[in-house]
């Protein structure tokens, strides 16, 4: 228990010295610019920034606003729309050619949106975990970092914690048993 508690204490140290060093990059950095404003690696940086920035807010304001009950109104209102024309031109193949080229494309954006939304809330939530797990003076710290383990040290993990997890449950049922006898 001590040698676990001490390992925490050093990753700690460790995860807040890593954290100090990337403040004092970042401070370099930022005055390296201003320094430089006219630098073309401070100028492809912001313009890089800018535009993943950019791209998130836009993906995180659609993704928000898609999943509403208005866009779905507004969307069904589209179809209805759609169909109720298709007397007025004749059920045509130009008529139907409308709206599947306008769900196709609508869809493959729309996949490209979420994907970004459902990669900044997993990165999140995997961060979330790892601070718990590295709050937990019991935790293994091999579980903090388990999203960039391989598919084969991943299964290793999940048999060995499924091994633990089935210990506890035995332990647990015989502890349960044996208060069941005592109360009888």
């Amino acid at each position: 228990m001590a040698r676990k508690t001490s390992k925490m204490k050093v990753v700690a140290a460790k995860s807040s010295e890593a954290a100090d060093e990337v403040t004092a990059k970042a401070v370099v950095k930022k005055t390296a610019a201003k320094a430089e404003p006219n630098s073309d690696a401070a100028t492809n940086k912001n313009k890089s920034s800018s535009w993943s920035d950019t791209f998130s807010r836009m993906a995180s304001t659609t993704a928000h606003w898609s999943g509403k009950p208005i866009a779905f109104l507004a969307a069904s209102a589209c179809v209805i729309i759609w169909a109720a024309t298709g007397p007025l031109f004749g059920y045509s193949d130009t008529w139907q050619l409308v709206i599947n080229t306008s769900t196709t494309i609508v869809t493959f954006l729309m996949v490209f949106l979420i994907q970004n939304t459902q990669n900044r809330d997993t990165m999140a939530l995997q961060l979330k975990l790892s601070e718990l797990v590295l709050a937990v003076n019991d935790a293994e710290d091999r579980v903090a970092g388990a999203e960039d383990l391989s598919d084969d040290e991943l299964e290793k993990l999940h048999e060995d914690l499924r091994a633990r997890a089935d210990a506890a449950c035995e332990t647990l049922n015989s502890r349960k048993a044996s208060k069941s006898k005592k109360a009888s």
